[in-house]
């Protein structure tokens, strides 16, 4: 793997990028870059349109850099491969779950020694905590219930 550093400039986003970034999440990302610079790089393909990482040069230009650290995608890669590479890193990281006893320990030390967690996307101890367990509670979309439709009676 062979990192470059790139004028974000000469980037390109990707306009079919599957992945949205929210103000929440832009402001996140930038808290890290601005708490520990970046330390992995963004991923492009041989024309600099950005494969994975959009976030991530997104941030970055909005603090005010003007480079980046790239790697590219091997030149063998077909059109399908960098598009499935490009889906598996967005997807993967979702599909990771928390340990809310770990997570909850590691936010409290944080915060005693004065780091401040919304920086980089935390909206504090419990309440943190309380989105997460939130949100594994969900039903998920094979184990919700059966709706009918009151005209044909069609289940789905």
């Amino acid at each position: 793997m062979k990192i470059e550093t790139i004028e974000i400039a000469k980037l390109r986003f990707d306009p079919k990028n599957a992945r949205k970034h929210g103000k929440k999440n832009l402001d996140a990302i930038a808290g890290s870059l601005e708490s520990f610079g970046q330390r992995k790089p963004i991923v492009i393909d041989s024309n600099n349109v950005i494969v994975a990482g959009n976030g991530t040069a997104e941030a970055a230009r909005f603090l005010g850099w003007t480079k980046i650290d790239c790697v590219r995608v091997p030149d063998d890669w077909a059109e399908d491969e960098v598009k499935a590479f490009a889906l598996a890193d967005n997807r993967t990281s979702e599909l990771a779950e928390w340990d809310k006893d770990v997570l909850t320990k590691q936010l409290l030390d944080l915060q005693e020694i004065g780091f401040d967690v919304s920086l980089i996307g935390f909206d504090g101890v419990e309440e943190s905590v309380a989105d997460f367990e939130a949100v594994e509670e969900l039903p998920r979309l094979d184990q919700k219930a059966k709706t009918v439709c009151p005209n044909c009676k069609h289940e789905f």
